[in-house]
């Protein structure tokens, strides 16, 4: 039958980021892969220019008005795309969501549930009808008038405030008081108040104690100091602040985390006494459907929300019926253990992921290209089979699915595989083969190729042996019942497990407290800055020795400039027409506002004088702009820049540019720049490595580089504990710790632990016979 049509959609001259001027055809209605090296441009390709050209123009066809309503992504360096129909994008957007957010707001699952309870609930005898909204803890028709329907109310208790009785004020009772001049001038307005500041505090009589924690009375008196022998200090009129009031004002006006996080060490969490944390208001409990309060419903596992009976009336069977169908696709995607309540902040990217994943399904749209950031990030290869289905699902309904992966078993169910490479940044952004799976193998500079078509399990490894071992419970948190579990000391642990088993629970419980642990570092996938200011030099310290080597130029001494000349983030040598960002935003109206470099300073992000400053040939701007593998050879002969340039070198980050902003990293990246600074510095003692996927984002070229890095540290005695799915990873490990059977309610237990050899061999947990292909 022949087709008007172009199958294809044609992207030609891609110049985003690293692209080369990419040229490429992908077909519409396949799964097409997009494969390569992090840092390649996979991401560039399918994010940056398909997906950006596709929402450009569906923004020219918006109204003007609503155009300036919705935030665009600008125009892409592309000379043009055709064959391209409307695209949806689901990326793992790293953004903070807040407390109110929860699955059933995400999914949209809150909205039918409320509607359930409005038009067929039960009432009370006589009880007016209520509106949806007043369902809803976000509203203030629903909301709990007492904690405004967060559901937990902050207070503090003697025990918060004065963690040791044994100490007297002046000693420092009071640990929730802030310390420096601050906490002195309360404890010298408590002496002129005629308190006893020298008694031990469990001495002192109830009422004073109760008085001094807790009065909401703020009395002003003349404080006259004791005087120090080289100062002299005159009396003042000090203001009286009891630790209770001090500790809730922090920890609700202070822009600092740091305050914050401290005064929230002091506080105590409950449930709020009017709603029992439930966070709505009283109406609303009073209604319930199969003699169930909504939030009673809200907290069952979604698995077990779906088999709610249909009621009596016609609206109760099709609101039901509506809420079992968009239910389905969140249970198909393994995440049937999630209820509506549960908050988005304790989600992990991927479960975040997922959950927008199935709301798309729900949505039945036809023709539509769906762009996806490594689906299978966070997820145990027991479901990623289910998101092979739900991918395939997609497609038969009709749409395109292109997808940026690493995880071997997505690209081998891919219809079509675009490779690019073939390094990253400078050395890729180059179409090395388009076309389907098989013939990949006859591409020689292709790092995927290597690993796709070799499925011989790896080389054995010797397991260490413990010096010792940490204990760690009986935890009982989330899901975790009284679970305790051992980790070897000086070796490599795994610990596995299906999404929602466990496993971020568990490594929590590991603190610098245990008997064993010197120094403890966490390394997250959290963002390593949230403005362009912030980049890889800022984070990792470089950036303060480049500035010295600046500042010690003959030129620069000449000028009589300072280290803070050449910072772009304070004002002196910064340009001040873009205040040091390097672009201005350009306001067109009613078409987006675009980003052009500032006219002044033509992206450097420095004014002339400071760029008159060079450093063996090249300015401040110019070294901001090298990449970390260029820079290393530039600095070789300064310790402390080759140190810190080794070690982002050594986890692969050679392609990323010095100035190169936070907001453009992915999160893999993020959490390798981060274990890069803690390479480079002098480690003395026994350190306790946490990593939450280290190999989130990396191709498996990369993985085999990160590896290395992990192993040489427990090589130079210290501990790494990592969550992982990567089964190359648990094979290489001394130890591991298997977490399930299954998520949530189902899981929450030690399933197995053991070297990797007897895991593979357990029976009952998910883990076992994905490890043991991949044992030698």
């Amino acid at each position: 039958m022949y087709s008007p049509h172009d199958p294809y959609v044609r992207v030609r001259g891609a110049r985003e980021h690293n692209l080369k001027g990419v040229d490429v055809d992908v077909p519409r209605d396949v799964l097409a892969v997009f494969t390569g090296v992090s840092g390649s441009g996979k991401s560039s390709l399918a994010f940056g220019t398909i997906y950006a050209e596709a929402q450009r123009r569906y923004f020219e066809s918006v109204a003007p008005y609503a155009r300036r309503l919705i935030h665009q992504v600008g125009a892409p360096k592309v000379g043009e795309v055709t064959g391209l129909p409307p695209a949806v994008s689901l990326q793992q957007r790293r953004s903070a969501p807040t407390a109110r957010s929860s699955v059933g707001t995400v999914t949209n699952l809150s909205n039918s549930l409320r509607m359930l309870f409005s038009r067929a609930g039960d009432y009370p005898p006589g009880a007016d009808r209520l509106d949806s909204d007043a369902f809803s803890p976000n509203t203030a028709a629903g909301a709990c008038p007492e904690c405004h329907g967060l559901g937990q109310v902050h207070g503090t208790t003697e025990e918060s405030l004065v963690p040791d009785p044994a100490l007297s004020i002046r000693e420092g009772a009071i640990a929730a008081w802030p310390g420096a001049w601050q906490g002195k001038n309360l404890r010298d307005i408590l002496d002129t108040l005629g308190y006893d500041v020298d008694r031990p505090w469990r001495e002192l009589p109830a009422e004073q104690r109760e008085w001094i924690l807790f009065t909401d009375e703020q009395p002003v008196v003349t404080v006259h100091p004791v005087r120090d022998a080289d100062r002299i200090q005159r009396p003042y009129q000090g203001t009286y602040m009891s630790a209770r009031r001090y500790v809730l004002k922090t920890f609700s006006d202070t822009k600092s985390p740091t305050l914050r996080a401290r005064a929230e060490r002091f506080l105590t969490s409950a449930p709020c006494p009017a709603c029992g944390g439930t966070r709505l208001r009283p109406e609303a409990l009073a209604v319930t459907f199969d003699g169930r309060t909504i939030a009673e419903l809200a907290a069952l596992p979604l698995g077990d929300l779906a088999r709610l009976p249909e009621g009596g009336t016609e609206a109760a069977r099709v609101l039901v019926a509506d809420l079992r169908s968009r239910i389905a696709p969140v249970v198909e995607l393994g995440l049937g253990y999630l209820s509506l309540a549960r908050s988005t902040p304790t989600l992990s990217a991927g479960e975040l992921q997922r959950l927008r994943l199935a709301t798309q399904l729900r949505s039945g749209l036809f023709g539509v290209v769906y762009v996806l950031d490594e689906p299978s990030a966070g997820l145990h290869p027991a479901d990623t089979e289910a998101l092979l289905t739900v991918l395939d699902r997609l497609k038969a309904a009709g749409n395109s699915v292109f997808v940026v992966e690493h995880h071997l078993d997505v690209v081998r169910g891919a219809d079509w595989l675009v490779d690019v490479g073939p390094g990253a940044g400078e050395h890729g952004g180059r179409v090395l083969y388009s076309g389907p799976p098989a013939e990949l193998a006859s591409v020689e500079e292709s790092a995927t190729a290597a690993f796709l078509f070799d499925e011989s399990p790896g080389p054995a490894r010797e397991t260490r042996t413990p010096r010792g071992w940490l204990r760690v419970g009986p935890v009982t948190r989330h899901n975790l019942r009284a679970v305790t579990a051992e980790f070897p000391l000086g070796a490599f642990t795994a610990v596995t497990g299906v999404s929602g088993s466990g496993k971020s629970t568990l490594i929590g419980e590991l603190t610098e407290d245990l008997a064993g642990v010197d120094r403890l570092v966490r390394v997250d996938q959290k963002p390593i800055g949230r403005t362009p200011r912030s980049n890889l030099a800022t984070y990792t310290g470089l950036f303060d020795v480049v500035r010295k080597v600046f500042a010690a130029a003959e030129e620069a001494r000449a000028r009589g400039y300072g280290v803070g000349r050449f910072s772009f983030n304070v004002a002196g040598g910064r340009c001040e027409t873009c205040q040091g960002e390097g672009f201005v935003s350009v306001e067109l109206l009613f078409l987006p506002s675009t980003y052009a470099p500032c006219p002044d300073c033509g992206g450097a992000r420095y004014n002339p004088e400071t760029l008159r400053v060079t450093y063996r040939g090249r300015n401040i701007a110019e070294v901001l702009g090298l990449t970390v593998e260029a820079a290393a050879e530039f600095f070789a002969d300064i310790p402390a820049a080759a140190r810190s340039l080794g070690a982002l070198l050594d986890v692969g980050l050679g392609y990323l540019r010095l100035g190169q902003p936070a907001t453009e990293l992915s999160g893999g990246e993020a959490q390798r720049i981060k274990l890069a600074s803690e390479l480079q510095r002098g480690r003395r003692g026994h350190t306790l490595y946490l990593l939450d996927e280290p190999t989130t984002g990396l191709h498996p070229a990369d993985v085999e580089v990160l590896l290395e890095r992990l192993h040489g540290l427990v090589d130079t005695g210290h501990t790494v504990v990592v969550v992982e799915h990567d089964m190359t990873v648990v094979a290489g490990a001394d130890w591991v710790v298997d977490l399930g059977p299954g998520g949530g309610d189902r899981g929450g237990r030690i399933v197995a632990a053991g070297p990797p050899e007897r895991v593979a061999r357990a029976e009952g947990g998910a883990t076992a016979p994905y490890l043991a292909r991949v044992l030698p």
